[in-house]
């Protein structure tokens, strides 16, 4: 008898829900009309994304990644806020033989500390603000042509081309998370965040 259900009988491992902490460690806005964001001691949070930051907005462009829609396609922002650590670019910066990267060329919006290995929370992960704000998990950011260029422009790269080619392979899976806004308010540096880890499963091979 042929087996009707193939996939029931692959074994999952089950990756239980779980509590971090961690702390809003440093705070960015980017201008309306630029892509790098400057230090600012709160961040005023709306359904929109960050007041007046240049990634704000229900609704953005679709660009390269997503292939699946001609560019330049109307979708939702998932992209409001962009999430980095300072361990993971440090590793960055070394492998691209820099003293350091700024989070602030990369469009940074948060740097969070305490938590191992950021880049590769899981979509669906809750950041509860201590003073009231939700922000949501997406996914993971993949480096970009605008951020690799302003990495090797900031740093004074002596062939800047040369120096944004580098970028995307430094960077991947230690570029930080994008997330959008869940609950609105304000977030100051130094607030306190606890996460919320959703359960995840994967197949064994």
């Amino acid at each position: 008898m042929p087996d009707l259900f193939p996939e029931a009988e692959k074994p999952v491992e089950i990756i239980a829900a779980r509590k971090l902490a961690a702390r809003a460690a440093a705070l960015y806005v980017a201008p309306a009309d630029h892509f790098q964001t400057r230090p600012v001691d709160e961040l005023r949070l709306g359904f929109d994304g960050i007041s007046g930051d240049f990634h704000a907005g229900p609704t953005r462009r679709s660009g390269g990644r997503e292939p699946w829609y001609p560019r330049g396609t109307e979708m939702r922002n998932e992209r409001q806020l962009s999430i980095v650590a300072a361990d993971e670019l440090a590793v960055v910066a070394e492998r691209m033989g820099l003293a350091e990267i700024k989070p602030e060329w990369i469009g940074a919006n948060l740097v969070m500390e305490g938590v191992p290995n950021l880049s590769m929370l899981p979509s669906g992960t809750l950041l509860f603000f201590k003073g009231g704000v939700t922000i949501k998990v997406d996914a993971q950011n993949g480096p970009c042509r605008i951020a690799s260029r302003s990495i090797a422009e900031n740093a004074g790269m002596a062939d800047v081309e040369a120096g944004a080619l580098l970028f995307p392979k430094a960077a991947k899976r230690l570029r930080g998370i994008v997330a959008w806004v869940e609950k609105p308010g304000t977030v100051r540096a130094g607030e306190e965040i606890s996460l919320r880890v959703p359960e995840q499963w994967i197949y064994q091979a």
